[in-house]
């Protein structure tokens, strides 16, 4: 009957460095699982809505901007003074 050690005793894996070898394992496995989640919520955080929202200055509506959202934003940077907000969206509206 040969055939050798199998199980616990046998050789191969992490088995060869008993106690040691097992702790190792299970903190890879630990910072494999804190990788993942950390990916999963990097990821979640960078293409939230918000984010989104950043990229595209009107919002998600879609199309081109009409010129009173285009005279807001100018406004909302300090483009233009609240004087010259209020000429130009008489002027639009007019």
């Amino acid at each position: 009957m040969g055939g050798g050690m199998h199980g616990f005793g046998g050789m191969g894996g992490l088995g060869n460095f008993g106690w040691p070898g097992m702790i190792l394992g299970l903190l890879f496995n630990i910072g494999v699982i804190v990788a993942v989640v950390w990916l999963i919520v990097w990821l979640a955080k960078h293409f939230t809505s918000s984010d989104l929202g950043r990229r595209d200055p009107f919002g998600a509506s879609g199309g081109n901007p009409g010129p009173r959202e285009i005279l807001q934003a100018r406004y909302a940077r300090g483009e233009i003074t609240r004087e010259k907000f209020h000429e130009m969206l008489a002027d639009i509206n007019s």
